[in-house]
């Protein structure tokens, strides 16, 4: 990690002026390492002297040339850096030596330390109809991180949470027993996507069917009777095919967790004795939420709540049991998280799901291979914020302030329509507005599978070789990349067209990098003069051409960048280093004779083209994408 070396370099020098200066040693103030934007100014720059004038109060160009000084004295990061200068108004600017780069690039020894364990939950789509393009979302965003953590030597268990004892699944079951609806469905998850639009429409001019929903989830949560039977057959067959939607984008589970075993396994009893242990969790008296069960706000008194505001001292998801006993979602992911981090003495019982994902289980097996974590990641929309944080509530409450601090949610911005996707699914778009949101109790979305379908047909136009990768994982890696690439906290307004696109910063840019990559390769090897050129740089040139130069460096950021995006939980940053490298190395492609070279820059390119596909590949597992030899 270079980044990382020259801080460890830069820190220490620090430490030493610092010495110099006060008499005593200590950790500098936060500094930054990174490329300066022009090649010119160097390879990387630190702003240390500038951060070090403020406090001491000196010239930072001053600082900056004893820093340079230092670095000298202090063998230039162990002979990594080639040049040190520094240059107003007070940046250090280092120029690297790429051989001893390359010699020791991914050698560094092993992280000792005993990996942690990681539950990350991703998914979790309702099961109660196909999954749509917002859901798709979370499922990339979460597997991505998924495999970022496990790059990074960490311990990962992944979660799918199935609610099969909410709202929405007790709506599919009302339309299912009354809809009229007709005509042909694909897919058993595609028929319950226009019953439940159906139902929910019908609500408001048929008052009783609302009073079926309440009937329907008594029994789900009771779980005995032939209503449950059926509440539990449709979500076990819309989950195998919610499962095998996923399978298509190369995302994978470890573990289903059916809400139905948790309240059935005791979970929530057992939560709810601690839970009655603390200040915080109370029975309401009186008001609009008589004889609800709720987790007070941290801060606020009984008396507060229960003065004049009581009533609207209670945000819905601080209700954990409601008056008439039924439990909120919030109830029972509170009792999940007890078990997640290894916090209940219960368990659950597991079986096989269609032979590749272990699932809860009444009659299945208990072995405790699952839960108990260090950390617990979960990734769930914006829009859940305020549950999310009532769960972490709920862990102070009962005492466990480092498992609180250990649980992270990973907030996104939801998927919605663009005005032309939204008129395609035949939206009323004369509002004006910029973009519309996806509504499954009124049937607009875009369907994961049908989405796949279109990009699919988009490929096989587009592309005019049909030999190579097949043209459905072409789509699956487009849609996939196109779901990462931008920050997790931008709402991602969904075009069609945009979707669809090959150039840019695409999937299929990144793909085709790669392959350019092997044929270039596998075309060198075919050569009648083979030097093994691929395998070893052989002679370094002392001054690079800017295109190998600036791969080069690029090159080099991918271990600081791997390392940043899993600390971050960011893993959109691996797209953005992943298009920029494949613009490098397309850059270097086009600028430089490679084959036909002379003997020693030819051997160096060669070596420079094959560690380029090494680090593309990995950034390409990574996102979950394919590594084609051909496109």
């Amino acid at each position: 990690m270079v980044i990382g070396t020259l801080k460890q370099a830069v820190s220490q020098s620090v430490q030493e002026m610092l010495e110099e200066v006060m008499g005593r040693r200590r950790e500098p103030a936060e500094f930054r390492v990174e490329p300066p934007s022009l090649l010119e100014h160097g390879d990387y720059s630190t702003n240390a002297a500038m951060v070090l004038a403020k406090e001491l109060r000196m010239p930072p160009m001053r600082l900056a040339e004893r820093l340079a000084v230092k670095l000298r004295e202090n063998g230039l990061a162990g002979g990594l850096i080639r040049q040190v200068e520094a240059v107003p108004p007070g940046f250090v600017n280092f120029r690297l030596d790429w051989k001893k780069w390359a010699e020791e690039e991914g050698q560094a020894p092993a992280d000792p330390a005993q990996p942690e364990k990681i539950i990350v939950e991703h998914t979790s789509i309702n099961p109660n109809k196909s999954a749509h393009i917002g859901h798709l979302r979370n499922a990339v965003i979460g597997d991505t991180l998924v495999r970022l953590l496990r790059r990074t030597g960490c311990i990962v268990e992944v979660h799918n949470y199935i609610d099969d004892l909410g709202n929405q699944l007790a709506d599919t079951v009302v339309g299912l027993l009354h809809t009229g609806l007709r005509g042909e469905h694909a897919r058993f998850g595609d028929f319950c996507w226009d019953a439940y639009a159906w139902v929910n429409r019908e609500y408001a001019a048929r008052p009783a069917l609302e009073e079926e929903r309440t009937k329907v989830l008594h029994a789900l949560e009771e779980g005995q009777s032939a209503l449950s039977w059926l509440g539990l057959l449709t979500a076990e067959k819309i989950v195998r095919e919610q499962l095998q939607e996923m399978k298509r984008f190369g995302i994978g589970y470890d573990l289903l967790v059916w809400e139905s075993s948790i309240v059935k396994r005791g979970f929530w009893k057992a939560a709810f004795g601690l839970l009655q242990q603390t200040e915080a969790f109370r029975k309401v008296k009186e008001g609009a939420q008589a004889g609800c069960w709720v987790l007070q706000p941290a801060g606020e008194t009984q008396e507060e709540a229960e003065g004049d505001s009581a009533d609207a001292g209670y945000q819905a998801a601080k209700v954990l049991v409601r008056s008439n006993g039924i439990l909120t979602y919030t109830a029972k992911d509170i009792a999940y998280h007890l078990w997640k981090f290894g916090l209940l003495s219960e368990d659950f019982h597991y079986a096989a799901f269609d032979g590749e994902v272990s699932t809860t289980h009444g009659a299945g097996e208990q072995e405790g291979v699952f839960g108990r974590a260090d950390r617990v990641i979960n990734v769930i929309d914006y829009r859940q914020a305020y549950p999310q944080a009532v769960v972490k509530q709920s862990l102070e409450a009962l005492g466990y302030p480092e498992q609180a601090g250990r649980l992270h949610h990973v907030s996104y911005g939801v998927v919605s329509l663009s005005p032309a996707a939204a008129r395609e699914l035949g939206v009323d778009t004369s509002d004006g507005r910029a973009s519309y949101a996806m509504s499954g109790r009124q049937g607009v979305g875009i369907r994961a599978a049908d989405l796949l379908q279109r990009m699919q047909g988009v490929i096989g136009q587009e592309r005019g070789e049909r030999e190579g990768l097949p043209a459905e994982e072409i789509a699956a890696a487009a849609i996939r990349y196109y779901l990462l690439r931008f920050h997790l906290a931008t709402e991602v307004v969904f075009d069609l067209k945009q979707a669809t696109e090959l150039t840019g910063n695409t999937g299929v840019y990144v793909l085709y990098a790669y392959a350019r990559a092997a044929s270039l390769l596998a075309k060198a090897a075919e050569d009648s003069v083979d030097e093994g050129a691929s395998a070893r740089p052989g002679v370094f040139p002392e001054v690079p051409e800017p295109a190998e130069h600036a791969l080069l460096r690029q090159l080099s950021l991918w271990e600081d960048t791997l390392r940043t995006a899993a600390a971050e939980l960011a893993p959109h940053q691996i797209c953005t280093y992943a298009y920029e490298l494949g613009a490098r190395f397309n850059t270097f492609y086009s600028a430089l004779p490679i084959r036909s070279a002379g003997e020693e820059q030819r051997r160096f390119r060669l070596w420079l083209t094959r560690r380029f596909k090494m680090t593309m590949g990995e950034a390409l597992e990574v996102l979950g994408l394919p590594a084609p030899e051909r496109l």
